[in-house]
């Protein structure tokens, strides 16, 4: 039976089934972010590092 994953997204705390790893400060730190934060954390932002996308239902082998 499939699980209904989801996470919270690292800016809003919205649960969502698709969040992408970013960098997006100069902490460096990586953080998951939603939809609808990604725009405003990777436009025009020179701290902004694309690092995967993390998704709820997992690809088969």
């Amino acid at each position: 039976m499939p699980r209904d994953r989801q996470k919270p997204c690292d800016r809003c705390q919205q649960l969502a089934p698709v969040l992408y790893r970013a960098q997006i400060d100069a902490s460096r730190e990586w953080q998951f972010i939603c939809d609808a934060c990604y725009p405003e954390v990777s436009q025009q932002n020179p701290h902004y590092t694309y690092g995967g996308t993390w998704k709820a239902k997992k690809r088969k082998p």
